[in-house]
């Protein structure tokens, strides 16, 4: 089983799920922008994926710095709590199977925790080769 925490608005999350079905996967999709976090789930995810809330913390097109959160002093545990309030905090997709958890940027490096490559290449939106890694 595959589960994706993806966000459609996102083009690495859309070409990572792309490259997914390219596999003949089908996952199990979580638009987390609409169900949100828990701080169980997160911590787990993070801690299989070895990052810390900081490691996955979305600081472009987010509110992380207009929130005081990329100021170094700010601790882990504040910007889980901000991630749990705003979950466009937290950087996507990250991507689970049974063969680990991993944030997946660039999105190519989605194929280390599948299971088998996708046949053949794979293309993002605009057409350009985004699997095997260019």
């Amino acid at each position: 089983m595959i589960v994706i925490h993806h966000n459609p608005a996102c083009g690495t999350s859309r070409n990572v799920l792309a490259i997914i079905r390219a596999t003949g996967a089908e996952p199990e999709v979580i638009e987390y922008l609409q169900t949100g976090w828990t701080r169980p789930h997160l911590l787990a995810l993070f801690a299989a994926a070895d990052l810390t809330p900081r490691d996955a913390l979305r600081t472009s097109k987010s509110p992380a710095e207009e929130l005081g959160l990329t100021d170094p002093a700010v601790s882990d545990d504040a910007i889980l709590d901000a991630m749990l309030e705003h979950p466009i905090l937290v950087n996507r997709p990250i991507v689970c199977t049974a063969k680990g958890v991993a944030l997946c940027r660039p999105s190519y490096t989605v194929v280390d925790i599948l299971a088998a490559p996708p046949d053949g290449p794979v293309h993002d939106e605009t057409g350009a080769i985004i699997w095997p890694a260019p």
